[in-house]
Formats: structure tokens, sequence, C-alpha cells
């Protein structure tokens, strides 16, 4: 029932997290009522999944499902929306609900005239969900978005040291999606008196569980022939010491 958002079957599964939050919203009736602090949040949203969490059917033709919504914010956490679809008014017309949390959900459910409104579990969390109370929040960031698993192909392809990042952290950002990319300093070093032209840069990249990866890339021209070289290591204190180790032997 999960509908990952890095599938692009259909064009409602290629929209962007915001675009498929502007459509929940036009299309429930009581958007309104959403929490400010919680459309904050979702501005910063870079991933979204939903899944079909419960239906009832009933032999005069009415109905009831639930949906969960679930956007992966800039902060690594997940705000989560769920939908209520019933056809239950006088018209017999589809209508749509949003509520912040179950227990709204379940109050709204328990209001509607259908013999059974105990919601019947029918899918596991979307993937997108995260553990809450081991996330540890991500730096402020401004991401960009797309052809980060290319961007982060790039980078480990111009790596020249033997010890860089293995296959193992390439294929976890594959599914990289969003990216940033931060000079750290360049660095002059005091034994020469000159600029040895050291520079460091964190490639940071999100992944689809709320993790964040970086790439620290080590640009420098300490080689024997002057020319200009890249390095990149999995964590900074690495990337430090391979230029400390560079400058010792200028």
């Amino acid at each position: 029932m999960s509908v990952p958002y890095e599938t692009c079957g259909t064009h409602e599964a290629c929209e962007s997290p915001d675009a498929r939050l502007q459509r929940l919203l036009a299309r429930t009736l009581n958007s309104f009522e959403l929490p400010d602090e919680t459309l904050s949040r979702l501005d910063t949203a870079l991933a979204y999944d939903s899944c079909l969490h419960s239906a009832a059917h009933h032999s005069d033709g009415r109905r009831r499902e639930t949906y969960r919504h679930v956007w992966l914010v800039a902060d690594g956490s997940a705000v989560t929306l769920w939908e209520l679809a019933h056809n239950t008014g006088p018209d017999g017309q589809l209508q749509h609900e949003v509520y912040t949390d179950q227990e709204e959900l379940r109050i709204a459910t328990a209001r509607l005239p259908l013999p059974n409104t105990e919601p019947e579990a029918l899918d596991d969390p979307p993937s997108l969900v995260v553990d809450d109370s081991t996330v540890e929040p991500l730096p402020e960031r401004e991401y960009e978005w797309g052809d980060s698993p290319d961007h982060a192909r790039r980078v480990l392809r111009r790596a020249e040291n033997a010890d860089r990042p293995g296959e193992e952290v390439a294929a976890l950002l594959t599914r990289a999606f969003a990216h940033q990319i931060t000079q750290a300093f360049g660095w002059l070093d005091p034994l020469r008196g000159r600029r040895s032209g050291f520079s460091l840069y964190e490639h940071a990249f999100l992944l689809a569980d709320g993790r964040e990866l970086s790439l620290w890339e080590v640009e420098h021209t300490a080689t024997p022939d002057g020319r200009h070289m890249c390095e990149v290591y999995e964590t900074e204190d690495a990337a430090q010491a391979a230029m400390e180790r560079r400058a010792a032997s200028l």
C-alpha cells in the first residue's frame, strides 16, 4: 500500500512534497484548522510518503478510508497528517478531512454514521517515518533538491586518495535526495608562510530515513609538481589529518 516518494510511475508520484501537500489541503474541508506551527514545519518538506491506513465498506454504499501522509522535513523529523475520506453526508459525495494526530482522527471517525468505526490497520508506517526519540536534530541547512545521487557520484569519482569512502557509503548515497555544499575554510600553512592551497568542503546529503551523511572533500596543491588534487573522507577529523600530513610533507 505504501507509495514511496522516489517512485515515479504516475504524475502524482513525481510531484514535489509541497505539491502533494497543496493538493491535500485543497481537497480537505477543514484544512484551515491545521496549526500554524505544523504548516511552518511543512514549508521545509524534503520528501513525502503515504499509505492507506484503514478502510470500511458497507452494503448500503457508504464508505470510509483513512490515509497516513508523512513528510520528511529539514530538521530530520517527520510530520504526519491523517486524512479521513467518507461519503456519509446527505448528498453521498466523497468528502475529505485532515487531522494532525490519531486521537483527532478517532473522534472524527466516531461521529460518522457507520456501524463499525474502529480503524482496521492495513499497512505498516511509511518508510519515511522517523522515530523522533532517537533522531538528533540536523544542522540548519539550505538543501538543494534533486540530482543528489549524481552529485555524490561525481564527488567520489574525483577523489584520488586510496582511503576514500567505499562501496557501502556509495550505496547509501544512491538514496540521497537533497544536498548542500559548504566551504569550511582555506588553510594557510604556518611553516611555509605561504598559502598551500588547502580548502575543505562539506558535502552534506539527506537520506530517505532522515539521516544526514557528509563527505569531506579536501582540495589542495600540496603535490610534488604543484598540481591540483582532490581527496574525499568520511569525517572532518580524517580530512583535517590528511591536510596536516600533506602540509608536513612540503
